[in-house]
């Protein structure tokens, strides 16, 4: 949850505050407090779009029926460009960038901004893992604008409220924001840089903003919006959302021609609605009512769509609309769920946990009586930890995936090697395991999909050896009163002569191994990892 406030004199300028309103907001999906002069909100992490006074406005507005449907924005183009370089970190490969005339700034308006910039750093960007943004007056830089990178002790500029010019190096070494951020850089060849076409070096992503060119005040009125990363759905998204937020403060948007490093061209922002279907009968099974077509014109509207005749009419700022079910969500949202009557399923069957289930959890009681952390990853993987698995034949890929997950998993662990990657710099020792279901292809004839699925266990500790794990394997199957075999075994990813395959009742079910060097290397994982991996239903099949 993100925690939005605002001054109530400042929302009361364009709403009425009150208890009634606040109940409205709290009906809408957004938690409302009116609380010594404040409004305070509470808005979830697949909501972005709501992370600034005028985007909750516009929610807001359209559910109580003030302004509903589809907002549209104006764009015209600057007739400028953003040219992004082919030598540039392969970790941070992307850029866009717009333009917003006519604003008129002060303090509160300022510091609005940058709470937006700030919270879509944390939320959007994953603490600008996956994207940075950055704001700068218009009239203090010339086009085109370049997105290059270049060695951090050729860089050299002022960083945001630093008495001096420094260097890139100098700047991870000595600014606050640079040592915060500094772990997002670490193994680049390079660093990225916004470059005018005067050669001033304008920010230094995801790091931090010049000083002499990067800091709006009361006097600016038009903003120069870039953003950046190693996802470009996402930058794009970012950019829409400020864009769109600054438009409701007066402003108007400019699109910039940005020129990625294929050569590919795109007027940003794109505030292309996408066009969904929607199911009617879906819809009333789904929810247990009884809707009709006039219904649908009514609600969806309230809920910011435009909507004719089965065809639903997106917002481009809304990033957590991926399926039907989405839309079918707000539906009963706007619908209210106090108006929907509860009833007991007409069905006379007594609940009972599964065997499966009893397993699993008797499973994870004993680990986290050893003191392993239980984690639980995506279904799905990124094709980048597929490359570095080698992952090519066998690969399960999402049709239409709206994020860069879109595999889904084959094994826990390609998602257990990613977790110790992202904690390498976290304390050790590390001990986790996941009880989760992975995925194959399935070509018989029974398939409708043509994937089957199975549950399986992972046990991965770091430091540690083939020795330890042994040890905690040995004490899981004792408490679990299964008898079970080592065979010497191969597997590309562990050192060969310290990996074994588990036989239970003469089947294959799981292996154990020291991961390799060379897959710690891909990984930049920083410290030896054994893991144990097996199929649960093989335990007692």
């Amino acid at each position: 949850m993100a925690t939005l406030t605002f001054e109530r004199k400042e929302i009361e300028k364009y709403i009425k505050v009150n208890e009634e309103m606040a109940d409205k907001s709290t009906m809408m999906g957004v938690p409302a407090e009116i609380k010594d002069g404040q409004v305070i909100l509470e808005v979830t992490p697949n909501r972005p779009d709501l992370l600034s006074m005028q985007g909750f406005l516009r929610t807001f507005k359209s559910f109580t029926g003030k302004e509903p449907g589809l907002k549209k924005y104006k764009i015209e183009k600057s007739g400028h460009k953003l040219i992004i370089d082919k030598l540039l970190p392969k970790e941070w490969p992307y850029a866009v960038s717009c333009i917003v005339k006519g604003l008129k700034f002060d303090d509160s308006k300022i510091k609005e901004v940058i709470d937006i910039q700030e919270k879509l750093g944390l939320t959007l960007c994953r603490k600008r893992k996956k994207g940075g943004i950055g704001i700068y007056p218009l009239e203090k830089i010339s086009f085109p604008i370049k997105f290059k990178g270049m060695l951090a002790e050729e860089i050299k500029f002022r960083p945001l409220e630093f008495p001096e010019i420094i260097t890139g190096r100098q700047i991870l070494s000595k600014h606050p924001t640079g040592r915060e951020y500094a772990h997002l850089t670490e193994g680049w060849d390079k660093l990225p840089v916004f470059i005018d076409n005067k050669g001033i070096i304008m920010s230094m992503p995801p790091i931090i903003n010049s000083h002499n060119v990067g800091k709006i005040d009361a006097t600016t009125k038009d903003v120069f919006i870039e953003s950046s990363g190693p996802d470009l759905n996402t930058i794009k998204k970012a950019i829409i959302i400020i864009a769109t937020a600054l438009a409701d403060m007066g402003g108007k948007i400019y699109s910039i021609e940005c020129v990625q490093q294929n050569g590919e061209k795109e007027d940003i922002p794109n505030m292309e609605s996408e066009k969904m279907k929607i199911n009617l009968e879906n819809t009333n099974r789904l929810l247990g009512l009884q809707l009709k077509e006039k219904d649908l014109d009514n609600l969806l509207p309230k809920m910011g769509y435009d909507y004719k005749k089965g065809e639903v009419m997106v917002p481009p700022w809304r990033l957590d609309v991926l399926h039907e079910v989405d839309i079918i969500e707000d539906i009963a949202i706007a619908y209210g769920y106090d108006n929907i009557i509860p009833e007991i399923p007409k069905v006379s069957t007594v609940g009972a946990e599964s065997n499966k289930s009893k397993i699993s959890r008797k499973i994870a009681e004993i680990l986290t009586g050893l003191g392993i952390i239980e984690i639980s990853s995506y279904h799905l993987i990124k094709d980048e930890d597929a490359s570095r698995y080698e992952l090519r034949a066998n690969k399960i890929e999402v049709e239409n995936s709206k994020t860069d997950y879109k595999i889904l998993r084959p094994n826990l662990i390609i998602p257990a090697f990613r977790v110790f990657a992202e904690n390498k710099d976290n304390e050790y020792p590390q001990r986790i395991f996941e009880l989760g279901k992975v995925f194959g292809k399935d070509n018989s004839d029974r398939s409708e999909i043509g994937v089957i699925e199975n549950d399986r266990l992972i046990i991965a500790c770091s430091p540690s050896d083939f020795t330890e794990l042994k040890k905690i394997t040995d004490y899981l199957m004792k408490m679990l009163g299964i008898k079970y075999e080592l065979k010497e075994s191969v597997k590309k990813e562990l050192i060969e002569g310290r990996t074994g395959a588990l036989i239970v009742n003469k089947r294959e079910i799981g292996i154990i191994g020291e991961v390799h060097p060379e897959t710690l290397r891909k990984w930049s994982i920083k410290m030896p990892v054994s893991l144990l991996e097996i199929n649960i239903e093989g335990l007692f099949g």
